[in-house]
This record gives C-alpha cells, sequence and structure tokens, in this order.
C-alpha cells in the first residue's frame, strides 16, 4: 500500500500572494477610510476616497508583485546560466561540488560520489539547481501570476470596508433610533467604529483561514494580524483627527 502524505509546501507561491493581497487590501482601505472620517469629512469624500485607494492599491500591488518575482526570475535565470557553463567547462569539478554538499548532509563519501555522478548522468542542470542553488518547481517564482492572485485578492479585501461605508446609512444598529442616518461630517465616529470593528473581524477571519491552509499555528497567525490591523488604522485615525483639527 502506498503511503500517501500532506504536504502542503506547494502553496507557498500563491498562498504569500493571495494572503498578502487580502491582508494589505483590508489594512490600507479600512485605515484610509478611517483616517479620512477622523478629519471629518463628509460622506461622499470618504467614499470617493476609499474608492480611489481601492483602483490604486490593486494596480500597485499588480505591478509591485510583477516587477519583484520578475526581478527573482532574472536572478534564477542568471545562476542556471551560469552553472550550465560551469557544467560544460568543468564537468569534473561539479561533480565533486555536488559530492561534498551530500557529505555535508550526511552520506559517505563513496556514496555521495555515486549519488553525485548518477544524478548528474540524468539531468546535471536539474541536481545543480536543486542541491546547490536551492531552485525547485516548488520554489520557483511566477510573476504573473503572483500579480493576478495579489491584486485580485487585494480588490476583494479592500471592497470590505468601502461596502460598509455604503451600507452604513442604512445598517439598523447604525443608530439607535432610526434604521437611516445621514453621515455628516460632525457624526464620523459611527462609520470609524464600524468599518474598524468590521474590518479587524475579517482581519482576524483572514489570519485563522490562511494559517489553515499553510498548516501553521493559527493563534499567532490571528495575533499577528490584529496587532499590525489595529496600529495601521490608530495611527491614520491620528493623522485624520489632526489635520481634522487643524482645518478647522
Amino acid at each position: 500500500m502506498r503511503h500517501s502524505e500532506l504536504h502542503r509546501a506547494h502553496r507557498i507561491g500563491w498562498l504569500r500572494a493571495a494572503v498578502l493581497g487580502a491582508n494589505d487590501g483590508i489594512v490600507s482601505t479600512s485605515s484610509l477610510v478611517i483616517g479620512v472620517a477622523a478629519a471629518h469629512t463628509d460622506f461622499h469624500a470618504i467614499l470617493v476616497s476609499g474608492t480611489a485607494g481601492l483602483v490604486a492599491g490593486a494596480m500597485s500591488m499588480a505591478a509591485g508583485e510583477y516587477v519583484s518575482v520578475s526581478s527573482q526570475v532574472d536572478t534564477e535565470q542568471a545562476d542556471l546560466k551560469r552553472e550550465a557553463q560551469e557544467l560544460a567547462d568543468n564537468h569534473p569539478h561539479e561533480v565533486n561540488e555536488l559530492k561534498a554538499i551530500y557529505i555535508d548532509r550526511g552520506l559517505e563519501p563513496l556514496l555521495a560520489q555515486q549519488v553525485a555522478e548518477q544524478l548528474m548522468h540524468h539531468d546535471a542542470l536539474a541536481a545543480h539547481a536543486r542541491d546547490e542553488l536551492g531552485l525547485t518547481e516548488i520554489t520557483t517564482a511566477r510573476p504573473l501570476q503572483a500579480a493576478l492572485i495579489s491584486a485580485l485578492t487585494f480588490s476583494l479585501g479592500a471592497l470590505l470596508p468601502l461596502v460598509m461605508v455604503m451600507i452604513f446609512p442604512y445598517l439598523p444598529l447604525a443608530h439607535v433610533n432610526q434604521l437611516i442616518i445621514d453621515v455628516t461630517a460632525s457624526d464620523t465616529m459611527p462609520v470609524i467604529v464600524t468599518v474598524g470593528t468590521v474590518s479587524l473581524v475579517s482581519l482576524m477571519s483572514l489570519g485563522g483561514f490562511s494559517a489553515l491552509v499553510g498548516g501553521s499555528a493559527v493563534y499567532t497567525a490571528v495575533a499577528r494580524v490584529t496587532f499590525w490591523g489595529m496600529l495601521s488604522m490608530g495611527i491614520t485615525a491620528g493623522v485624520g483627527l489632526l489635520f481634522g483639527v487643524v482645518s478647522g
């Protein structure tokens, strides 16, 4: 009977991009909304600022991920090209190089020599890419995948605080005595509390979900995203309040 094992390492690439995008979308957009609201601006200004933050943030995430991961790909390709040239120029030295790596990992010298020769006979460049350079199929950089996933998840994350702003006037709990309230320049605190609370709950859910998918500690992930989310929202709220006081 074949023994099957569940590993999650193959999820590293897209999971990192997805969690980064969604987390950044929630934190940056909710912080922007809270900061603008704290400056005692009107409902329209809050909504426009949040929407602009969503569009700009999604494009920035896509461009940033694509450029950074493409740079990683360029470095990997340059290393592989250099390694291929070294294999062509000095094959015996490359065998000894692999042999030394396997000895350091615990193989006997004779066995390490045999393993190095057999693996290089099968695919010399792949053997050196994996064992010397640390490049595998799992860790291979994929720029387009990272860009698309980051932009999509950022947009989904950023939509959350925006939706809360749009439906806030119609929330039964927005005001004790009325179902619909007019969010004016003098009454933005309920918006701040609502957006902040929902965003923090969403961040905690995202942290827990990513930990479950990645097989890591749930409480650590939740605490991490909650701390940084609260810090970001708190700082931007302070900045918005400061500018609101100065402009007032």
